[in-house]
């Protein structure tokens, strides 16, 4: 039997691989650097692979996946495309896309301390999630 610890945090990491990929969408087609736009396709790759991952473990245990809060996905499309009619430049999409990723860091690792209960698989996919987006913010900070 699968604990509620185990389905809740499986259930947030679905949400934020969805907001990451979703966020990735957003703004790739703005990019203007060939090595910036290699970095986020990569990136929304491996947080796909995950995503199935993640699906794959929610469909063993016959549960279904959670959409992205939608007062978070609105105030994320609407901030985004309100910095680029200001400022359209790779500098802002890598400022965006950093902000996501601490927000997705800190909501992950909340909900890590929140279902301490979950199984290792669980957790492992939150602290692979986790390494995805501390990895990604990373990898373009210096086109901040």
């Amino acid at each position: 039997m699968i604990n509620h610890d185990t389905v809740e945090l499986l259930k947030e990491c679905n949400a934020g691989i969805k907001m990451g990929v979703n966020s990735i969408d957003e703004v790739l087609d703005k990019v203007k650097d060939e090595k910036l736009k290699t970095i986020l396709e990569k990136s929304k790759e491996n947080h796909q692979n995950l995503g199935s991952e993640t699906h794959e473990m929610l469909n063993k245990i016959d549960e279904e996946g959670k959409e992205p809060n939608l007062m978070a996905q609105g105030m994320s499309w609407l901030k985004t495309n309100v910095m680029l009619a200001m400022d359209h430049t790779d500098k802002v999409i890598a400022d965006l896309i950093t902000d996501g990723c601490d927000m997705g860091t800190k909501s992950l690792n909340k909900y890590l301390n929140q279902y301490e209960a979950a199984s290792e698989d669980a957790k492992n996919i939150a602290k692979r999630l986790i390494k995805l987006e501390d990895d990604l913010a990373a990898d373009i900070r210096s086109y901040l």
